[in-house]
């Protein structure tokens, strides 16, 4: 009995180090992803791009609503305040969730890439 105990124990530990590993890789391919997004986006509280607003503390926050940066009409009217469904669901298509927003970008297809970089972004933020 003490040995099924051990054996059970030991795939549970196994298990929990392949959902940690994996977790890590998601958050390491959320990082890179998002190196396309610092072109024009900063995650650091002060620091402001000439191109895009600074991302830092966007869970949370109203879109269109950061002080420091001019927003298009349409970010601003938008209603919607940024967590990680409607950030994914704005960057599969920006201009489909608020057309008219003066982002440049035609959106991430891919669902995975999409969780990715949201919890990347989830996280640097903790």
């Amino acid at each position: 009995m003490k040995r099924i105990h051990q054996i059970a124990t030991s795939i549970v530990f196994i298990n929990l180090v392949v959902i940690v590993q994996a977790k890590a890789q998601d958050l390491q391919r959320g990082e890179k992803i998002f190196e396309a997004c610092a072109s024009c986006h900063s995650l650091i509280k002060e620091e402001q791009s000439t191109v895009g607003p600074s991302l830092f503390g966007i869970f949370g926050r109203k879109a269109g609503a950061q002080d420091d940066y001019r927003y298009s009409p349409a970010m601003k009217k938008s209603g919607i305040t940024w967590n990680k469904q409607t950030l994914n669901n704005f960057l599969t298509d920006p201009q489909k969730l608020i057309p008219a927003n003066r982002m440049p970008f035609d959106g991430i297809p891919n669902l995975k890439d999409r969780n990715d970089l949201t919890a990347f972004m989830q996280v640097k933020f903790k």
